[in-house]
């Protein structure tokens, strides 16, 4: 991802989060509910306005940190997606009943996440003592 395509996402979601906040308004009396899912939404912007000001930041321009935090930016996003829907009672979820189990498979992306992002770090370390 390059950073046009980080800011076009962070514009369409904060776009989209607000015209929901007013959609809202008009069907149940209210702007923000702090619902489970509204609170990821407003989570997600902010993760993506990070990784769109880290570069403002003296020790986190570069590639290797932007592409880092673009991947784990992914993280909020799945979480506002699915998360939110099947293992958080709300008005927007499918959870009911009985608390629903996180399956292994989150632990094992998140272990390869960690692991690839441990991986590219020693890469780049490797590449910037090279180029010296």
């Amino acid at each position: 991802m390059d950073l046009g395509t980080i800011l076009g996402l962070l514009n369409l979601l904060t776009i989209g989060t607000f015209l929901g906040a007013v959609w809202v308004n008009e069907s149940w009396g209210r702007y923000w509910g702090w619902d489970p899912k509204e609170t990821w939404a407003i989570i997600s912007i902010f993760v993506y306005t990070v990784v769109t000001h880290a570069r403002m930041i003296p020790g986190m321009r570069g590639h290797f940190v932007f592409n880092t935090l673009a991947l784990w930016v992914l993280i909020a996003i799945i979480t506002t997606c699915f998360g939110v829907n099947y293992y958080l009672s709300s008005l927007h979820s499918y959870a009911g009943g009985d608390p629903v189990s996180i399956p292994s498979f989150v632990y094992y992306t998140i272990a390869v996440l960690i692991a690839l992002t441990v991986w590219a770090a020693v890469k780049n370390e490797k590449a910037a003592l090279n180029k010296k």
